[in-house]
Formats: C-alpha cells, sequence, structure tokens
C-alpha cells in the first residue's frame, strides 16, 4: 500500500488529525482481532502496537531515526551498528504487529544535507517492512522531500531534477512522490454550502464536550472570523473561552466572552513571503552566522554580565 502525507501550514491539526484517525484504527483492529496479535510468534511477549508514533528527530541521521523507532518499544540498543539497528526495527515492527507507523514533523528534513538524504532513503525502505507509512509536516511541497531538491548555484535556489531511481540497502526503490499520496490539510472554510455544514459539524462536536451548565450554541459566523477557520486557533480559544466562563462564574461562552480574549491574526499562506520575515535559504556549506556577516564587520562580542568567575575571583578561597 502506498504511504502518505499528510501537509499543511502550521497550527492547521494535522497531527491531532492523523492521530486521532490511527488511534480509532487501532481500537478497530484490536477488536477484529479480540485484542491479540495475529501474527504473534509463540512463547513471545511483544506487546501487541497496531500503531506506532515517533517525531523525526531534529538532528536527524538514519541511526538516530532508528533510535527513535525503537525507543517506542524500548529494546536495548546499545552499541549497535546502523545495519543491525535497522535489522532490530524491522524484527520490532513485525513482533508488535505494527501495521501503521507515524513520521510527525518530517519537514525537519532538508534535502541539502546528506544525512537527511540518507534519513528519506531509509524512510522509503522501510515501506518493504509491511507498514504503513504516515508522514506529516509542514509544507511538504515545499521542502523537496518529494523529490531531492538540487542547489542551483548559478540560480540560487533549489530546482527538482527529473525522475530517476536509486538504490538503498541493496532494495531497488522509486522516488518518493511515486510511493506517497499527498493529502493537503487546509483551514475550514466558509464560502459553499458544504464549506459551511463542515464547520458546523466540527462546531457541534466541540459542544457535545463542553461541560458548562449555560453553554451557548453557534455564533459560527464569529468563529470563522476569529480565527480565520484555522483548527489549532479555533481549538485554543475555546478552550482560553471555557476557562474564562468558569472563572467568571458565566458558564457560557458568548461573543462578549470570547471579545476578551486576544487572538493573533492568522497569515494565510499566500501572504508568506519576504515581507512576513520569510527568508530564502542559506547556500550549502554557509552557516546562517556566515550569511549575516557584513564585509569588513567585526562580530559582537557576548554578553558577559552573568557570568561566575569562581569562587577563587571572588576571594572566597586562600
Amino acid at each position: 500500500m502506498p504511504g502518505i502525507m499528510v501537509s499543511g501550514w502550521g497550527n492547521h491539526g494535522k497531527t491531532a488529525t492523523v492521530c486521532s484517525i490511527a488511534a480509532a484504527f487501532e481500537d478497530m483492529w484490536l477488536d477484529l482481532h479480540s485484542r491479540l496479535n495475529p501474527s504473534s510468534i509463540a512463547g513471545t511477549w511483544d506487546l501487541h502496537a497496531p500503531v506506532a508514533y515517533i517525531a523525526t528527530p531534529i538532528t536527524a541521521k538514519p541511526k538516530s531515526l532508528c533510535e527513535a523507532i525503537l525507543t517506542f518499544f524500548g529494546p536495548d540498543r546499545r552499541n549497535m551498528t546502523l545495519p543491525q539497528l535497522i535489522q532490530q526495527v524491522a524484527d520490532s515492527l513485525r513482533d508488535h504487529g505494527v501495521k501503521v507507523l507515524i513520521i510527525d514533523d518530517v519537514n525537519r528534513l532538508r534535502m541539502h544535507r546528506a544525512d537527511d538524504q540518507d534519513v528519506l532513503d531509509l524512510v522509503r525502505a522501510l515501506m518493504g517492512f509491511n507498514v504503513t507509512l504516515i508522514l506529516t509536516g509542514v509544507n511538504i511541497p515545499g521542502t523537496g522531500l518529494l523529490r531531492e531538491a538540487i542547489w542551483d548555484r548559478t540560480k540560487r535556489h533549489w530546482v527538482l531534477p527529473q525522475l530517476e531511481t536509486t538504490r538503498v540497502h541493496g532494495l531497488e526503490v522509486t522516488q518518493t512522490e511515486r510511493r506517497f499520496e499527498l493529502v493537503e490539510l487546509d483551514r475550514f472554510r466558509y464560502d459553499t454550502p458544504a464549506d459551511m455544514q463542515v464547520f458546523l459539524n466540527h462546531l457541534r462536536g466541540i459542544e457535545v464536550h463542553l461541560r458548562l451548565a449555560k453553554a451557548k450554541k453557534g455564533m459560527p459566523e464569529y468563529l470563522m472570523r476569529r480565527t480565520d477557520g484555522v483548527l489549532g486557533t479555533l481549538g485554543r480559544r475555546l478552550a482560553d473561552g471555557a476557562q474564562a466562563a468558569m472563572d467568571s462564574g458565566r458558564e457560557r461562552i458568548d461573543e462578549n466572552l470570547l471579545d476578551e480574549i486576544v487572538i493573533g491574526r492568522h497569515v494565510p499562506a499566500d501572504e508568506i513571503g519576504p515581507s512576513t520575515g520569510a527568508s530564502a535559504p542559506a547556500e550549502p556549506g554557509t552557516t546562517k552566522e556566515d550569511s549575516s556577516k557584513k564585509p569588513g564587520g567585526r562580530r559582537p562580542g557576548r554578553n558577559t554580565t552573568f557570568d561566575d568567575a569562581g569562587p577563587r575571583a571572588a576571594g572566597l578561597c586562600g
């Protein structure tokens, strides 16, 4: 089965949506097999975990990715080589009956780094372990993960080469974009009757869980206007409103209450650019500090106000 990439801008509820769907699948799978692993090996005590979740390591390397997966299960992985770690990952996924592996924050991978390219190769190789991969991240199409980007020194931007195949651990694999289906998770809209109904259904789902004595229904236009349909912003502000309603004794969320809560303006995706503080990626081989230096300039010294020189400098030692 092909993998799935869930992309979207920040605070659009990618991780929460994927984890909610995966949790429902896990319950269904466990009930289907009477909470037993149908592929279990006699005499073993492995935990049955149909769904496994990890976050992409901040400093991603093939070994750190393997260790992150193994940490979910907790086996001893000390002094293992990369081939041993990959074998341990394959054994753990099989022995624990994993059907879905969620890898969050894949936008941390940058294709101009060799280690990150190796990590993406390993991710594709994991698809041969009989698991469905679900990758989530911010603006995946813009990261180059769907096709390895190459830095063009002449044009000074990333370019996508023609499709080609590569070899990973002796296995011939195709490019990422051929092995994954991309799902773009957008904010709620309020343009058509169908869009309105989807937003209303979501609000009704939230109202079911409100435990306020005077809970008020509705306000879809107001909430859409205040949150711009961003799922994370909507949930956070309703939570703030519920807390304020309880603290004030109103026991009701209404427009007057929410007017007292400051909500930051959501910046739409089409407005993101140089004018909003975004900057072009640095050229490979350079650092942020290098790119910010001015010719002939001097790097400012470090503030030493709160440095502790030790007891001898303070005259506390003889």
